[in-house]
């Protein structure tokens, strides 16, 4: 007898760490049962460089995953990320054809069509087609149909990557025996579950800072305008700490978390605090404002480069719910400060929905948690409850 349910995963392949959370999908709900993280291999910037080492902690994290749920795995929602994605904007406009002026199913879906006809350039695949909303007469119609006007505008925004990267890592899940259920951006995973309805009706610029990548939606008008990827994050102030203070990547990795902070706080530059803390031979002191003044000036070059490559798309008086931020750098102290300057607006770390269990509650879970989200409405074709639902529970 077939069964009632679906066991699906969400997949997060990142440059320092694998994670992996496993979902019971049934009509009605989605119950987390298990997860898995393991350290990554193989990726650098987002992007798989070496495809047997990458799928061995694929593999790991796939298998713990199933440990954990206590059942195998049927399919996966697999996050794209790095910066072989691209994204552009295409838009259609038609004229309603009905001599009453009501937008027909017809004239909504020409509009589309003649929207997402454009061709990609060669060896480039779609990863994801984001509708914005539909314009009538030049005003935001959230659905169209049958609604009186004279000029329908369709608008897309559509991200498409290297078809071999994209492959290569649909291989690697598929050599677990695995088939892909669907491919999420990172950017819009994430962003979903650290901002509200409210925040994108308003307009809002989710940011996950990774180790090896920094994605990013800004959200207006309720959907999703723009996404983007730059090749920058926590594994880039780890790596500047070390030259800059000639430590160890163990070391420099040490000091960022024990005293790392994204604005520059220490004044006093005789305020020293220590490489290792345990004063034994190679230990010594450092000045504290050298680590702040190294790691701000890499948070500002972050998020200048977000700022610059959203450009006019971006700006503070079209953003008014202000800066989210989540991933592991956004942990640093002071960071929200340092978006806040940077985007010359408020900013403030992700919150996760109130009926998020404790322990899926940090800003590693956002995308994996995101991507089962869409996965869920995507083969049910509806939206989870909104309290005590899917998210609700963790258990087995």
């Amino acid at each position: 007898m077939a069964k009632n349910f679906k066991i699906i995963a969400g997949v997060e392949i990142g440059t320092s760490k694998i994670t992996v959370l496993v979902g019971e999908l049934t009509s009605r709900n989605l119950t987390i049962i298990g997860k898995s993280e393991c350290q990554s291999a193989g990726v650098m910037k987002g992007v798989i460089i070496d495809a047997k080492a990458a799928s061995n902690a694929v593999h790991t994290a796939l298998e713990g995953a199933e440990k954990s749920a206590h059942i195998p795995i049927d399919e996966v929602i697999l996050a794209q990320t790095g910066m072989h994605l691209q994204g552009f904007k295409t838009d259609a406009i038609v004229n309603v054809s009905s001599a009453s002026n009501t937008v027909s199913s017809t004239d909504i879906q020409t509009a589309c069509q003649i929207a997402l006809s454009k061709q990609l350039p060669e060896n480039r695949t779609i990863v994801h087609e984001i509708r914005r909303p539909f314009r009538l007469d030049g005003q935001i119609i959230a659905n169209p149909l049958n609604i009186r006007g004279n000029r329908l505008e369709a608008n897309y925004w559509i991200v498409h990557g290297d078809t071999n990267t994209v492959t290569n890592s649909i291989y690697i899940i598929q050599g677990y025996n695995l088939p892909i259920l669907d491919l999420g951006l990172a950017s819009l995973a994430s962003g979903s579950m650290i901002t509200t309805p409210e925040d994108r009706h308003h307009g809002v610029l989710a940011i996950d800072i990774g180790a090896g990548t920094t994605d990013y939606v800004l959200y207006r008008n309720g959907a999703p305008h723009v996404t983007g990827v730059v090749p920058v994050g926590g594994n880039h102030v780890t790596n500047d700490l070390m030259l800059g203070l000639r430590t160890t990547p163990g070391q420099a990795e040490t000091i960022k978390i024990r005293h790392g902070r994204a604005t520059l706080h220490c004044r006093d530059k005789t305020t020293k605090v220590w490489l290792n803390g345990d004063h034994g031979i190679g230990d010594r002191p450092i000045p504290l404002q050298s680590i702040e003044q190294i790691i701000a000036a890499r948070i500002s070059e972050i998020f200048e480069i977000v700022r610059k490559k959203l450009d006019i798309d971006y700006t503070p008086e079209n953003t008014p719910a202000g800066i989210v931020l989540t991933g592991g750098t956004s942990k640093l102290e002071g960071i929200v400060d340092a978006a806040s300057k940077a985007f010359e607006s408020t900013a403030r770390l992700g919150e996760f929905p109130p009926h998020i269990l404790e322990q899926l509650r940090a800003p590693g879970y956002a995308t994996a948690l995101g991507l089962l989200f869409t996965g869920a409405s995507a083969a049910r074709g509806q939206l989870p409850p909104k309290k005590g639902g899917i998210w609700g529970i963790f258990n087995r």
